[in-house]
């Protein structure tokens, strides 16, 4: 399953490009994240709970950094277990460019499940891809904007 999107960040490619790669700031945006912690330049651990229909799981996962063109783009890659519920593995690229409010982010996810998670049926789980999506970048976007 694929999806995009954009967001105009009121935020200068170079600070939006900090907030990205801040943990504080991704714990509060990613959806069900409990932990983040940051294991080196470019990768990061974390715990989040997703659930989907019936199915609620707790994912321990690898997040990882690759493509990396500061501030511009970069891609995400991730990688959870979920103990009997299942695995979920996801990629989302994110394309920075400066317009004269802010910033455009525009970025493309795609995302894969096995085990019971996927046994819940395809629509519904394309559903809960794309609300999470749409969660984390819209929580972004109203976390960047906030006033420091």
């Amino acid at each position: 399953m694929e999806m995009t999107g954009e967001q105009l960040i009121p935020l200068t490619q170079a600070e939006t490009w900090r907030a990205l790669n801040d943990t504080a700031v991704l714990k509060d945006c990613i959806p069900g994240c409990e932990t983040i912690e940051q294991i080196s330049d470019t990768e990061y651990q974390l715990t989040m709970t997703a659930k989907v229909g019936p199915v609620s799981a707790k994912f321990k996962g690898l997040m990882t950094l690759s493509d990396m063109a500061p501030p511009h783009s970069y891609t995400l890659l991730f990688e959870g277990q979920g103990g009997v519920a299942g695995f979920a593995k996801g990629q989302a690229s994110v394309q920075l460019a400066p317009e004269a409010d802010g910033t455009r982010l525009g970025y493309v996810v795609k995302a894969m499940i096995g085990g019971k998670l996927a046994q819940v049926g395809a629509r519904l789980i394309d559903g809960v891809a794309k609300k999470i999506a749409g969660q984390f970048f819209s929580e972004f976007n109203k976390r960047a904007s906030e006033p420091r």
